[in-house]
């Protein structure tokens, strides 16, 4: 009897090692049902469910505040911050916008047309949230960044501009030995 077990558990098992997973009928998220008295298969999350590691401050999310471009970056500047932003405006913005943001990038160099060079008045002129509008949106032949760039690093880059432009245009009075 006790070589019998074996062989029973083996047979209580067997029918659950089909392909049966593979088969069984299931919901796509944008799929109807009749499961649900809403008729959608997809279901709305709980009331007070926080996204883990992101902000829900929408001004931070989209650069806007009342349908109006933020002015200033909303994180605060430190040198961490620049870093972070020069190390992803080198990975993602310096092939057209070159490392300087003049706007030579390597692409300009083999025929892509030229986007503005940062250091232009008009840029310099531009509001923070409308550099994250156009990492976000993408502007002209310029492609959104919104799924490869979190907005955090967004606004890195941002402030990374930000000092660029800084570096090519400082007021006088900021300079030493200008008194």
């Amino acid at each position: 009897m006790k070589r019998l077990y074996p062989l029973l558990i083996l047979l209580a098992l067997l029918p659950g090692c089909g392909r049966n997973m593979w088969e069984q009928p299931r919901f796509g998220p944008l799929d109807d049902t009749t499961l649900f008295t809403d008729g959608a298969a997809s279901r709305p999350l709980p009331p007070g469910v926080i996204p883990r590691g992101r902000s829900l401050d929408q001004a931070f999310l989209t650069g806007l505040e009342g349908g109006m471009m933020l002015t200033a970056n909303p994180m605060p500047l430190t040198t961490e911050l620049l870093e972070r932003g020069r190390v992803r405006y080198n990975a993602f913005c310096s092939a057209c916008h070159n490392y300087n943001g003049d706007g030579l990038g390597i692409v300009v160099q083999r025929g892509f047309p030229q986007p503005t060079s940062f250091h232009a008045q008009r840029l310099r002129d531009a509001s923070d949230g409308y550099f994250f509008g156009a990492i976000t949106n993408g502007f002209g032949r310029m492609a959104s960044y919104a799924a490869k760039i979190t907005p955090e690093d967004r606004w890195a880059i941002v402030a990374y501009i930000r000092a660029m432009q800084l570096s090519q245009h400082a007021p006088a009075e900021l300079l030493e030995g200008s008194r």
